[in-house]
């Protein structure tokens, strides 16, 4: 059963009343397979998560997943990528209606949800940023790349700060600017590691056309992995304005209750790819920026000294 409340920007939200049907174990390990065969960034960082934290963790990873794939992967039985992020839109809303679902990715985000007080519509940017993905295939500015990422990126980190809670005094939306940052600046890291691909697979360029146009960097050079002076210096500009959202984040990483350690790993990890990218000369065409596997262990020991130590899963 699902009453209807007021969110503090006055637009109705659905919150269920009671918890009718907990989510079982099977569910949350459908859900950890999703993020597991998904991203091994994400993945690597998460072992750092306190255990009672991780289940949850992965499973406002793999709601957020399915939908993603619906739109770029596959949407098999359906009519189009349209119909299938639609149909998981409405069976998202469907399970806080009714307390529950046969999906068992919805069981598992609907009992995180619940758990720690995620209000539904933390995901209403999510799903129209899913369907701006099918037919926007280009941001005139750097303002229209943010509100894409609105949906696409911050949910994540908003869910993840009401999972991981704030230590008191801090309040949870004194947390949230940092997230929002994080969110950013991981989903910025990605875009400019995978140019090519996602100009070669989607059609999609995330580079702003106002940053390409003002360094004089052409969409023929993209496709043509051009290494110029004049696409080193756009790819610095954007590394440079990435870096200004870890930054930020960092400072906001230490208000979490907990999952500090692997927040933190998580960044180091992401912005790890912006370092990469500078020590092959900018190449994203040919050589990909990621940290090795002691790369990644190394990052995630710089940030446990960083924010302490804490209890993995």
């Amino acid at each position: 059963m699902a009453i209807e409340t007021e969110s503090n920007t006055g637009v109705a939200v659905w919150r269920v009343a009671a918890r009718s049907v907990l989510a079982t174990p099977e569910d949350y390990a459908v859900c950890r397979r999703i993020m597991q065969a998904a991203s091994r960034n994400y993945s690597f960082a998460s072992r750092f998560f306190p255990a009672e934290k991780l289940p949850h963790v992965e499973a406002l990873y793999a709601l957020m997943r399915i939908g993603d794939d619906r739109v770029d992967v596959a949407h098999t039985g359906f009519a189009s990528p349209r119909a299938a992020i639609d149909d998981w839109e409405h069976s998202y809303w469907r399970a806080f209606e009714r307390g529950d679902s046969p999906e068992p990715v919805l069981r598992a985000y609907l009992d995180t949800a619940l758990k720690f007080g995620i209000p539904a519509d933390v995901m209403t940017p999510y799903f129209r940023a899913m369907r701006d993905d099918l037919t926007i295939k280009r941001f005139e500015t750097f303002a229209d790349l943010c509100h894409y990422m609105d949906g696409s990126a911050l949910p994540v980190g908003r869910g993840m700060t009401y999972i991981l809670g704030v230590r008191p005094p801090a309040r949870l939306e004194d947390a949230l600017p940092g997230a929002d940052s994080l969110s950013m600046a991981m989903q910025l890291s990605n875009f400019w590691r995978d140019i090519r691909e996602d100009l070669i697979r989607s059609d999609r360029v995330y580079i702003p056309q106002e940053d390409l146009a003002r360094f004089g960097v052409r969409e023929v050079d993209l496709m043509k992995g051009r290494v110029t002076e004049r696409f080193v210096a756009l790819m610095e500009f954007e590394i440079q304005r990435t870096e200004s959202y870890y930054e930020e984040a960092t400072q906001a990483v230490r208000l979490l209750a907990s999952g500090q350690w692997a927040v933190m790993s998580g960044l180091e990890v992401y912005r790890a790819i912006l370092t990469g990218i500078r020590r092959n000369g900018y190449d994203v065409f040919r050589r990909r920026a990621a940290a090795s596997k002691w790369g990644k262990a190394g990052l995630a020991l710089r940030a446990a000294l960083q924010v302490g130590f804490s209890r993995p899963a």
